[in-house]
């Protein structure tokens, strides 16, 4: 009997105890299926695979993952832009017209280097918002896997995680730059990129060479592998710019700095940032300024900046503005490029360029 004369029913009891042991299996069931997500085990196809834990649940991200993953996927994307352009079988198509009037290209090298790229950041990180230059297609989906190593070079310059809310990332890739130049053959201008911005202001940077294996990579506030040049001349600058309208620049350039001064005509973004950096590449032109007067889009610029930003240099627009890499895919009036050098006496002193930009 039990005390103070209560009788138990053994029904309830039962009952009782089987309540019990439903409270405690979905307890522990929720338990296991976030330990099974750790290890990409279940979760939707596109996203789960092998995404860090935090990335699943839409909390946070590790910057220092973000990088790596980046870098990856660079070496990757450029893989496929080797491969395809050393086929000779480019399958080249027109997009449409630039603002400018010139073709916008397309080749299986942007197709496949994009569906390489794209998945594996987004199984990787399946919570963050990625914007990229190509289309991609359900049709085409891949799950890419990534094996969680962070290679040593990173680990030596970012030592600690740098977590950050899923929500505030945007991812800018450009799956091949430069290319009317790759289907020109002109393969020194070929880059592939990858960028994280951070509440819209770019916090890391990849850019990536295919033909001479080269990687460029940095993170504001940790690290990098590329350094600035020694120095700059500011007086009489060496000006890289687009092949497209070198002459426009040309003619502000000597008005502003010069006779002396000197136009480097050059493809792709990616290239040129590099141009302004102590590259080891021996093919990498060099320049003190970057200078760009008509609309651009931002996954051709963002790595760049973020590079740019992480060593101490500027990439605003002509008239100085920061650039903001959220919303709209492009920016107005061109940019101006540079690092180590005074970049608002810089600015003031391109007001014509920065009409023209506008134009």
């Amino acid at each position: 009997m039990a005390p103070m004369g209560i009788r138990l029913s053994p029904l309830g009891v039962a009952v009782f105890c089987l309540l019990g042991l439903g409270v405690l299996y979905h307890l522990y069931s929720g338990f296991l299926a976030g330990r099974f997500s750790l290890f990409g085990l279940g979760g939707e196809p596109s996203g789960g695979a092998a995404g860090p834990a935090a990335a699943a649940d839409g909390g946070t991200v590790d910057l220092r993952e973000m990088l790596a993953v980046s870098v990856l996927a660079a070496v990757r994307g450029g893989d496929e832009v080797r491969r395809v352009r050393e086929s000779n079988v480019l399958h080249e198509k027109s997009k449409g017209k630039t603002r400018e009037g010139a073709e916008d290209k397309m080749t299986s090298g942007d197709v496949l280097s994009n569906r390489k790229m794209f998945y594996l950041l987004k199984t990787a990180f399946p919570s963050v918002q990625i914007n990229t230059e190509e289309h991609v297609d359900a049709a085409d989906q891949e799950v890419i896997l990534w094996d969680h190593k962070i290679p040593e070079d990173i680990l030596k310059e970012v030592s600690t995680p740098k977590e950050v809310p899923a929500e505030s990332v945007t991812v800018w890739i450009d799956p091949l730059d430069a290319t009317q130049e790759y289907t020109e053959d002109l393969r020194n201008y070929v880059t592939t990129m990858v960028c994280v911005a951070v509440n819209g202001k770019p916090v890391l940077g990849v850019i990536h060479k295919p033909f001479s294996e080269y990687t460029a990579w940095a993170m504001v506030d940790g690290g990098s592998n590329v350094k600035a040049r020694s120095s700059y001349n500011e007086k009489t600058p060496k000006i890289v710019v687009s092949r497209s309208h070198s002459g426009m620049v040309k003619q502000v350039a000597l008005q502003t700095f010069g006779n002396q001064s000197t136009i480097i005509p050059a493809g792709g973004a990616g290239y040129k940032v590099l141009a302004l950096l102590d590259v080891p590449d021996k093919s990498q032109e060099k320049a003190d300024l970057y200078i760009h007067v008509t609309y651009i889009k931002k996954w051709d610029i963002c790595a760049g900046n973020a590079i740019l930003k992480a060593l101490g240099g500027h990439m605003t627009t002509l008239s100085g503005e920061e650039i903001s890499y959220t919303g709209s895919d492009g920016i107005e009036g061109g940019l101006l490029a540079s690092i180590r050098m005074n970049h608002q006496a810089l600015v003031r002193k391109l007001p014509d360029l920065e009409k023209t930009g506008r134009k």
